[in-house]
């Protein structure tokens, strides 16, 4: 491999030894610097025979996967709190062509591609310490180049494995209740929050299977305005909320857990504790008009935040927090300049700190705690302090919303993964509203819709789908997922566990049959699935609703059967 290193602190010191085990490459890099300094920008480049290069992919790809200029590079852009340091060049068959990897994962690390028009070749770059960071004398990381002719996603499952089992990253244990359906009430009630209602609204959640209901933004303020202008108190708004510790009661009594939704960094205007902390602020990192992000390398900010999570957990007798906007920390502006009151320049090594002492504090009082992160917080450092990974705001989307699931389920290990809250219009079909959890099945479901007030086949299909996910649960949820066609957004994704299979069909209808028990979804256009290698298996067919359509004997080894849209093929 030839590669060339650019940049950095011009006393740096900068060596590259090459390793190749088991048909991957490691490039072990060292910097060596005579005496402490805040590290510079520097890059290792490399070109890559874009042969049979046909797309790329990255853990934050929303967009097209398609190849980019060497002018214009895909970049993923890593940090503690945001996304990883992977990217991948994909065959046209779906093979890995190239794994970049980096052993850092808290470090401000990019990693990008693109095609050089001159010769077929694609420009590759690893850039480290593309944010300032705490001053150093030596620097060691590894950027692991995996060129072995795989499916893509098994590729990136060994780079997932590679950084907990080498690298040391270990995850946070995962309680079951971490795996269970959520009633998430953002989408559903926003800020229009009633006490009232609410458990109105989590006893007919709960009558269908799902187990713990999370208070979003609102709890904490009178104002429906939304903004995060009246955030950083945290005290309930009682006009709303009444008691908190009687809601939480009342909803435990339905048997339902309870999440509260808090976004970390943010302290608006209106709020008590504004003036307080308004030195203590990091610049870019809110509206600064109406609220600001706090900087949590002051040790006040870092410790009034833990007190108050620590607070609600305890006297309010919470189960889990859904803790927002931890990627919103972000170094820029005043906030590069030196403080002497700031006990850590590092962001990174702030946020570390904060995160250790919250979770900390929490599993004290709950071993069982659950903590729900967000895209782009999801990388493998800071998964120690969250057990539930959610996908990024997309509602409605059942396309977004089933890519990243599949995304964060190859990178994630055992991490229970969940859903965006799924939502629809109610005066929409039921086999479109259906879509929605189709689009979801290989998470855990989180529901945002006000289940006591749907129409009635809307209700059936729903409790329907929730029954059917909790019988398939772990087939779903620990079976082996394996997912076709990421440029187009994977249009077949399936699990597997032991004798039994859950396909999905997104747009290609065909189902390969390989264990005793298989079920098929259709959630594609059109109204039928071609089942292969099945002959002589029974089969019944089921709408959106449970109601059987049909059933028989399949009598061919490749047989189109009619499927609604929406609706399940059973094989065995």
């Amino acid at each position: 491999m030839n590669y060339t290193v650019n940049g950095g602190n011009k006393n740096a010191d900068i060596k590259i030894t090459e390793k190749q085990e088991n048909g991957i490459l490691y490039l072990q890099l060292n910097m060596k610097l005579s005496s402490p300094e805040i590290p510079e920008r520097f890059s290792v480049d490399f070109k890559f025979s874009a042969s049979d290069c046909a797309f790329t992919w990255n853990p934050g790809m929303m967009d097209i996967h398609g190849l980019y200029f060497d002018w214009g590079k895909k970049i993923i852009k890593s940090r503690l709190a945001s996304w990883m340091p992977l990217q991948q060049l994909i065959s046209r068959t779906g093979k890995n062509k190239l794994l970049i990897a980096v052993s850092d994962v808290d470090t401000p690390i990019e990693i990008g591609t693109g095609i050089c028009e001159e010769d077929a070749t694609i420009d590759c770059s690893v850039s480290f310490f593309t944010l300032p960071t705490t001053p150093v004398t030596e620097y060691t990381a590894e950027i692991r180049l995996d060129m072995r002719n795989m499916t893509f996603s098994d590729s990136i499952y060994e780079a997932s494995a590679w950084w907990e089992n080498e690298c040391g990253y270990k995850s946070a244990f995962v309680p079951e209740g971490a795996r269970e359906p959520v009633d998430s009430l953002w989408y559903s009630f926003h800020q229009n929050l009633d006490k009232e209602e609410i458990i109105k609204e989590c006893k007919a959640s709960y009558d269908i299977g799902m187990k713990t209901v999370i208070i979003d933004d609102g709890w904490q303020t009178d104002d429906n305005n939304r903004g995060y202008a009246y955030c950083g108190d945290w005290q309930v708004a009682p006009k709303k909320m009444g008691d908190m510790k009687e809601l939480v009661n009342d909803i435990h009594n339905i048997g339902m857990k309870i999440m509260l939704w808090y976004s970390v960094p943010f302290m608006g205007i209106y709020c008590d504790k504004y003036n307080e902390f308004k030195d203590m602020l990091l610049d870019g990192c809110g509206d600064e008009k109406t609220f600001f992000a706090l900087d949590p390398r002051y040790k006040k900010v870092r410790e009034y935040l833990a007190d108050v999570y620590e607070t609600a957990v305890k006297e309010w007798g919470l189960d889990g927090l859904k803790l927002d906007f931890i990627d919103s920390f972000v170094l820029k502006g005043k906030a590069l300049e030196y403080d002497e009151r700031r006990d850590y320049q590092s962001l990174e090594d702030a946020i570390h700190a904060l995160m250790t002492d919250v979770k900390e504090r929490l599993v004290k009082i709950n071993p069982d705690i659950l903590i729900e992160f967000r895209q782009s917080y999801v990388g493998p450092s800071i998964r120690k302090y969250g057990n539930m990974l959610r996908v990024g705001d997309c509602p409605c989307d059942i396309l977004k919303n089933r890519f990243n699931i599949v995304n964060l389920r190859l990178t994630s290990g055992k991490t229970a993964i969940h859903s965006d809250m799924i939502m629809w219009n109610v005066k929409d079909t039921v086999e479109n509203a259906a879509l929605q959890f189709a689009s979801i099945l290989y998470s855990v479901p989180q529901i945002s819709m006000r289940v006591d007030k749907l129409p009635e086949n809307h209700y059936k299909m729903l409790k329907y789908y929730l029954s059917f996910w909790n019988e398939w649960k772990a087939v779903l949820l620990d079976g082996k997922l394996t997912a076709t066609n990421p440029e187009c957004e994977y249009s077949l994704v399936s699990a597997e566990l032991e004798n039994k299979a859950v396909f999905t069909a997104y747009s290609d209808r065909v189902i390969p049959v390989k264990t005793e028990k298989t079920v098929a979804v259709n959630a594609t256009a059109e109204n039928a699935l071609i089942i292969k290698n099945a002959k002589g298996k029974n089969y019944r067919v089921v709408n959106c609703m449970g109601e059987e359509i049909s059933n028989g004997v399949i009598g061919s080894d490749l047989q189109e059967i009619p499927v609604n849209i929406s609706g399940m093929i059973f094989i065995k």
